[in-house]
């Protein structure tokens, strides 16, 4: 399983009083999707799932990510929908008005085909900075932006590694949200955090980087998952709650945050929770959800 991403970090320059709430992925998520239909968007009297020209629009594919035989292949797997190609790093810091003259940095990584669009997505930034965000509208403007090469994760189970890792902490930076059982869980077992992550990256590396159907034995992978053991945990549940213009009505995002240490065989998943410390894991991670730190003990 191979997964290609690229980096943009952005400064921006507060140009009148921004205003933002504690989780700022919603202020930049919510207001760059507006603009981003504004320039992509050709015909803006139909919704993404009736539009003719779904197949080839910029802003349906990164939005609303619509990809021939998406039905077919998620009903095979039982996967309810498909990721979007980007994920929203915003500040972790709780600071909520920047004045004139401050300036403040926030991430953006593009995975597989959405690599194409970087143009669209920095010039997307400069035009929202005109329009504004958070309360009050505030406006910005873009001091530097910074790009990285393409990289590329090459995802297999490692039977050995470099280091013995029988022990490993999780430190939970952006609230985890995952379902298992079609339940928000608030206990993180290490099955379900591996399920929930290899089924991230699978649905990545099939929709965005090429349509190659991952070599993983995931139920060999689950099967290892179980004997895991939580050695110690001490996570709580994070509640936020965001606006939603498109579907007119307040969202709850709530989700677990903390740190968790695990302990068993874990070589085998260390290249996956790797990758997931790049590609975040859970639902909402547009928003920048589920990013999480390994903490070497």
């Amino acid at each position: 399983m191979q997964i290609n991403y690229k980096i943009l970090e952005f400064t921006i320059k507060a140009e009148t009083e921004l205003k933002l709430p504690d989780f700022k992925g919603s202020a930049f998520r919510g207001g760059f999707g507006n603009v981003f239909r504004q320039i992509t968007c050709v015909l803006k009297r139909y919704n993404c799932v009736e539009c003719p020209l779904k197949g080839k629009c910029i802003y349906a594919y990164v939005f609303e990510t619509v990809s021939d035989g998406a039905s077919e292949f998620l009903n095979m797997h039982k996967y309810e929908k498909v990721p979007h190609p980007f994920i929203f790093e915003p500040p972790l810091s709780r600071k909520n008005t920047f004045q004139p003259e401050e300036e403040l940095n926030f991430k953006v990584i593009l995975i597989g085909d959405a690599i194409d669009y970087a143009p669209y997505f920095a010039f997307t930034f400069k035009e929202l900075g005109y329009v504004g965000i958070g309360k009050g509208r505030g406006k910005f403007s873009i001091s530097k932006i910074l790009s990285t090469n393409v990289r590329n994760l090459i995802l297999q189970p490692k039977e050995v590694s470099e280091k013995n890792y029988t022990k490993l902490c999780l430190h939970i930076l952006t609230p985890i949200r995952i379902k298992y059982e079609r339940k928000l869980i608030d206990k993180l077992d290490f099955h379900i955090l591996i399920r929930s992550l290899l089924r991230r990256l699978t649905l990545l590396c099939y929709f965005h980087c090429g349509k190659q159907p991952p070599q993983i034995d995931v139920k060999s992978l689950i099967e290892k998952a179980e004997k895991v053991r939580i050695l110690n945990e001490n996570i709580r549940w994070y509640d936020w709650e965001r606006y939603s213009s498109r579907q007119n009505t307040r969202m709850k995002l709530g989700g677990v945050i903390g740190e968790i240490t695990y302990e068993g065989s874990l070589a085998p998943f260390i290249p996956f929770l790797k990758a997931g410390e790049i590609l975040h894991i859970g639902k909402g991670t547009s928003f920048g959800l589920g990013k999480y730190e390994i903490v070497d003990i």
